[in-house]
């Protein structure tokens, strides 16, 4: 199965190119700085970042190739008795300026575990992608949806509801009875099994890598020309706030990327550049931000 690693860590250095080429035609004044890096005990990454464009206050597009022996604490945190790993992954989060535009984050990745003479002993994939509004609007939430059980339905009709669910009760502020946004897709350790081999859930990781333009571009063009004031920022720096929250205390692809002497910048992109916390904030009953609010600490389907 050595060609999976190979022509998957091809897959996403592809799709990162792709991504950023796109994003800097929508956003039409930023552009990308690339950095690359080296990770202490085997490969390194590409990572990616724009900042105050004309849509995009904050963006990064990473990449990650990396191999080498399994620390300690990583075998503690993934409850494994692996003595070698090799991960690759695209990790990608977009802060828009505009209010009315979502955040927008996405994660597809891949990992093998050795044992101590090298042989692989497991494998798997993960990922998806998740929109956190400021401000509902019905149709942008139907589109993004529409659009990953779109890609997820070529390979089972069975596999979106299933990862829409795992991504409703995975993205989910428990300190704060509320999702961070509302939903997507996320799924994780997707293994060789009866029905699917590993090069099954390659291909659907792939095809749901490949629907995020799709997903989310539609939405930045409708929203770019809302116009917002500073009432409008004041409640999203609020709801970034969770964003960060939920990042730093129970993300575990922040956590996982800490612990192998991950690249702490790479991984902290993550965060937005402006954020605020205020004492017991809470929006007007009846408010946009009140009906908002609302739909996170009560998930719904949308498709």
């Amino acid at each position: 199965m050595e060609h999976i690693k190979h022509e998957f860590t091809d897959f996403i250095h592809s799709l990162q190119d792709q991504i950023c080429g796109e994003l800097e035609k929508v956003d039409g004044g930023a552009r990308f700085i690339e950095d690359h890096w080296e990770r202490p005990g085997g490969g390194g990454g590409r990572s990616r970042v724009l900042s105050n464009g004309n849509i995009f206050e904050k963006g990064g597009v990473s990449t990650s190739v990396v191999h080498g022996p399994m620390p300690d604490t990583l075998k503690k945190s993934m409850n494994v008795m692996g003595h070698g790993f090799f991960a690759c992954g695209i990790s990608l989060v977009l802060h828009p300026e505009n209010p009315f535009i979502p955040t927008v984050h996405a994660n597809y990745r891949y990992f093998e575990m050795y044992n101590g003479d090298g042989e692989q002993i497991d494998a798997w994939f993960g990922g998806g992608s998740d929109l956190t509004p400021y401000y509902l609007f019905k149709d942008d939430a139907v589109h993004f949806h529409k659009a990953q059980k779109k890609a997820a339905d070529k390979h089972g009709k069975e596999l979106y509801p299933r990862f829409k669910k795992h991504c409703d009760d995975y993205f989910y502020n428990h300190h704060r009875g509320e999702a961070r946004g509302i939903g997507g897709t996320f799924f994780d350790y997707l293994k060789a099994n009866n029905e699917r081999d590993l090069e099954d859930w390659m291909r659907f990781d792939m095809d749901m890598g490949r629907a995020f333009l799709p997903s989310y571009l539609p939405i930045v063009e409708k929203r770019r020309e809302n116009e917002w004031n500073a009432e409008h920022r004041y409640w999203q720096e609020l709801r970034r706030g969770r964003y960060v929250e939920f990042n730093l205390v129970h993300d575990r692809g922040t956590l996982f990327g800490l612990k192998p002497n991950g690249r702490t910048e790479s991984i902290l992109m993550s965060l937005p550049p402006r954020v605020r916390w205020d004492y017991n904030a809470e929006p007007e009953p009846g408010s946009e931000e009140a009906k908002l609010l609302d739909v996170l600490k009560n998930p719904k389907d949308w498709v």
